[in-house]
């Protein structure tokens, strides 16, 4: 079943001299469950496009349908609450508040909307995740392939309709960045959980079921 649906999908920077296209008319779709990698260089467009995906940014033209709502016909509050529910945001660079704990910080996002803790869903969570010893832990005591679970944990908590993961082993050493895959694998199998993932790395995107590489705002391979 289909998820999320880019139509015609364009977004374009600035005017005259200064104007950049980053996107130019993508057009594509994702199966529920679905493990998707997305690969392009820097300044292909493939960030944009997460973004936009994600209802982060707005699109000067084409639509994005997320479980068959067109999420830019929804004003910006409306679009505020379905990121926080429907959209799961894994960054390079973590993004945790340092003075929430491991627990605290991968329950946030239901905090925010007052939402209750499943506590036996957590206690799984925090199982697959590998932190079972470390939900005390704050932020800065945690090494950097630590901190990135918990991110995973944060955009998986709210089960979404979608996770979109913004270079997520790109602060990574290697091993660290294989353990970070293996872990998207598994939320993917285990959850059924659909990712959407970007990347430079060749090598990494293999892990998912389907690459779709970008260059110059188009997309120029999709397998």
């Amino acid at each position: 079943m289909e998820i999320v649906r880019v139509e015609n999908l364009t977004k374009v920077y600035g005017k005259g001299n200064t104007k950049v296209v980053a996107l130019d008319n993508v057009s594509f779709s994702v199966n529920q469950g679905e493990f998707v990698a997305i690969v392009g260089a820097s300044g292909s467009g493939k960030s944009t496009l997460l973004h936009l995906i994600g209802g982060v940014d707005r699109p000067t033209s084409g639509k994005v349908f997320v479980g068959g709502k067109n999420i830019y016909d929804l004003d910006d509050d409306k679009l505020a609450i379905f990121r926080r529910r429907e959209v799961g945001l894994i960054y390079q660079f973590y993004n945790l508040i340092p003075i929430l704990n491991v627990e605290e910080n991968i329950t946030l996002p239901l905090d925010l909307d007052g939402r209750k803790v499943d506590s036996e869903k957590l206690k799984n969570l925090i199982k697959l995740l590998g932190l079972e010893n470390r939900k005390t832990h704050l932020p800065n005591e945690l090494s950097g392939g630590q901190q990135q679970r918990v991110s995973i944990g944060r955009a998986l908590v709210t089960h979404p309709s979608v996770v979109l993961a913004d270079e997520p082993t790109g602060n990574l050493d290697s091993k660290s960045s294989e353990e970070i895959i293996t872990l998207l694998k598994r939320s993917n199998e285990e959850y059924k959980q659909t990712i959407i993932m970007i990347t430079h790395n060749m090598e990494l995107a293999r892990a998912a079921d389907r690459v779709i590489v970008i260059e110059d705002g188009h997309i120029k391979g999709d397998n």
